[in-house]
């Protein structure tokens, strides 16, 4: 079976876990500070705190923002519940607004007819590594003085307009779970362009202090290892390679397939491949049909978040109910071979 996904570990990050074990500082410290300084130079120099996973990383951003109680945060219901577990757990409401049938991201037109007087942050999910409307966002945010937290879960060195994706809100959070493009075994990652955020995040990953045993405020434990940050610098270093072969086994998908809409790309932007996503009105029976060729595949999302046990809320969202029964993502990661994308475009055709 052809994987849907497959974390690439090699014999450099064995050799940095097993430098930081024999260190004796296997909790948060050099390796920390190291891989935020060196992911910093992905997104423009903002200041970056490492998290034990991209959840916490949203969550913690939302509180340094001091968004919480009688808070309402925008977002798009077409993501992972993660997006919006962050913002209930923050204390404040999630409003869930539809998609873009393009890019799958957030319809900034659908965000603007949300705006409340309760509306204190926008949400933009980056989703499957196609940047979201930024320019549209950022526009409509200053027009009513809402902050912007960009989920770059999936959008690691994407781009649009030449600015990399965590440079356009006043927070981004990234998730180094094992599939995604670049992973520390799990962990995440805030970036702002705020040091006083910064500081606070930082003070709320590590029990509320930043010196030991003198606690400024109430925090967390949610520190990032020097295990996971060694194997991410390492990662780091191979991602501009792993992007340019997600993008190439993309365009080579793009010209092959013929009974599925791929996945478009819009003016300006850099995908980077998370998932390569196409569209089938018959999408479970291709599913069956590509796991009997051998060729694992996902849905990503079955179901839209607003509709979750967890949230159970009654809403008109044409474009996000309709990507939910016909989206489905198929193997684009950098481990493929020639022949495995010529078994997977033969599959989807067969079908």
């Amino acid at each position: 079976m052809i994987p849907a996904a497959q974390p690439l570990i090699g014999a450099e990050e064995r050799a940095a876990v097993d430098r930081v074990l024999r260190s004796g500082l296997i909790s948060q410290g050099p390796e920390v500070e190291a891989f935020e300084h060196e992911f910093s130079a992905l997104v423009g120099g903002r200041h970056c705190v490492a998290v034990n996973s991209g959840t916490s990383a949203l969550h913690l951003a939302l509180l340094g923002m001091g968004i919480g109680a009688g808070d309402e945060v925008i977002l798009p219901s077409f993501s992972f519940a993660a997006s919006a577990n962050a913002v209930r757990l923050a204390g404040a409401d999630p409003v869930f607004v539809d998609i873009e049938p393009g890019s799958f991201c957030v319809d900034p037109a659908a965000v603007e007819s949300a705006v409340g007087p309760r509306t204190a942050a926008i949400m933009p999910v980056h989703l499957y590594g196609h940047p979201a409307s930024m320019g549209r966002i950022e526009a409509l945010a200053a027009h009513h003085g809402l902050a912007i937290i960009e989920d770059a879960a999936q959008a690691h060195a994407a781009s649009l307009d030449g600015r990399k994706v965590g440079e356009f809100g006043l927070t981004a959070c990234f998730s180094f779970y094992p599939t995604k493009n670049m992973t520390t075994g799990e962990g995440g990652l805030v970036v702002t362009s705020s040091a006083q955020i910064a500081r606070t995040v930082r003070l709320l990953r590590n029990q509320g202090m930043e010196k030991r045993y003198e606690n400024e405020i109430v925090g967390f434990n949610a520190r990032m290892t020097d295990i996971a940050a060694a194997i991410g610098r390492v990662q780091l270093t191979r991602l501009p390679a792993w992007t340019a072969t997600r993008q190439r086994n993309a365009r080579t998908l793009d010209e092959a397939l013929q009974s599925v809409v791929t996945p478009p790309v819009a003016d300006g932007a850099v995908h980077v491949y998370h998932q390569y996503t196409v569209r089938s009105q018959e999408r479970d029976q291709l599913q069956k049909h590509l796991a009997e060729h051998g060729v694992a595949s996902g849905v990503y999302y079955p179901t839209p978040i607003h509709r979750l046990p967890s949230f159970q809320l009654e809403l008109e969202l044409p474009e996000t109910e309709r990507a939910t029964r016909e989206v489905l993502s198929l193997p684009v990661h950098p481990a493929l071979s020639a022949q495995d994308l010529e078994t997977v475009a033969n599959a989807v055709n067969d079908a």
